[in-house]
């Protein structure tokens, strides 16, 4: 998982955050608000140390978005209605965004009042658990495909909300481009993305005249990439797409679907799975390509990638230029979890649970 971390943090304006409503207790578990409340009202004011890890070999995300939320949510209500904040009070170790991280490892301490951030553990690890996943599942892709351009297609198979930082995640760990302009905001970017099947539908399902307006409008601003699985036959469509826009084109994406045998391997199957997009299809746009002089024109492949398939297709040499991966990249869990360990200074954790102390933490100006 050899990746260099980021050093900067990122300012907690880019979060966006509802301050208000994460203040006041509207995203928290309600029994951190309970403890919250039980603190005041008594007039208690413990110095803990709270320490946050997970239970994977992993990669760390979502750690500035936690630290914004400590930064700008922590503190207290005064008499008044007005907000007293809380984070010159608070001594925060972190690791650093896309940090390799091994079971067990502390990622962020939170020495001082319990009270100024009780309220705030759900959703600091949230933050963590959500970024942490995304950022696991792309480097793992990344890895797989040697160097090969990974391209981040998953926003159509979760909610819009999460797009802004699972975007940030994938490109701190690796992904080359996102589908969106939300994925690619953290950074100033803007969404990639190909001929769609629907603009191909709208134009009669002639992929050439639908590439052909697309490379019109956008040839200048993007790298021109057109779907080429709309008839079922991708040699010929990709062969037509390339000759119809030329220096214009930058790639054709294979995207046919699991249920399905392109036309183009008819008369070839038995020795493979011929479903979907396979080696072999690739290979058979590849040659098509080169063989009228397209050499230039990359394949993105896409439809059910995982690390393995790709994987998979890296062992045998498949002629892929990029990958886009989708729905994979969302699934799976990397939950953390935030004990207090020390009660002034002293060990007060509960059975099973000490403190770790890790080096490697930096503290949070």
């Amino acid at each position: 998982m050899a990746m260099q971390a980021r050093r900067e943090r990122l300012d907690p304006s880019v979060f966006r955050l509802p301050v208000e409503r994460i203040r006041s207790g509207w995203y928290s578990d309600a029994y951190f608000n309970f403890t919250k409340e039980l603190l005041e009202a008594e007039d208690y004011h413990p110095i803990v140390t709270m320490q946050v890890f997970q239970k994977k070999h992993s990669v760390l995300g979502g750690i500035d978005e936690a630290i914004a939320v400590l930064k700008e949510c922590s503190g207290r209500r005064r008499p008044d209605g007005s907000w007293e904040n809380g984070w010159d009070q608070l001594e925060v170790h972190a690791l650093h965004e896309g940090d390799e991280i091994a079971p067990w490892e502390t990622v962020m301490t939170i020495t001082g009042d319990y009270s100024l951030f009780a309220h705030l553990e759900t959703v600091y690890l949230g933050c963590l658990a959500r970024r942490t996943l995304i950022m696991r599942n792309v480097r793992e892709v990344v890895e797989a495909a040697n160097g090969k351009q990974i391209l981040f297609f998953p926003a159509r198979h979760d909610h819009w909300l999460v797009q802004t930082g699972d975007g940030w995640a994938a490109h701190v760990a690796g992904a080359i481009g996102v589908s969106t302009d939300a994925q690619a905001s953290w950074w100033g970017g803007r969404g990639v993305g190909t001929v769609p099947h629907g603009l191909i539908a709208a134009y009669g399902g002639d992929t050439v005249a639908a590439a052909k307006a697309f490379a019109r409008h956008f040839a200048g601003q993007m790298n021109v990439t057109v779907l080429v699985d709309f008839q079922n036959d991708s040699v010929r469509t990709a062969l037509e797409v390339a000759d119809a826009l030329g220096d214009d084109l930058w790639g054709v994406r294979l995207d046919t679907s699991d249920t399905l045998v392109d036309r183009s391997l008819w008369h070839e199957m038995g020795d493979f799975k011929p479903t979907g997009v396979n080696v072999r299809l690739v290979e058979r746009v590849r040659e098509a390509l080169d063989r009228a002089g397209h050499e230039r024109v990359s394949i993105v492949a896409s439809g059910g990638f995982n690390p393995e398939k790709i994987r998979q297709f890296e062992e045998a040499g498949a002629p892929v230029d990029a990958y886009g991966v989708g729905s994979s990249l969302v699934r799976g869990e990397n939950d953390f979890t935030a004990d207090v360990v020390l009660l002034d200074g002293k060990p007060c954790a509960k059975v099973g649970r000490r403190y770790r102390p890790n080096p490697r933490l930096e503290r949070v100006t």
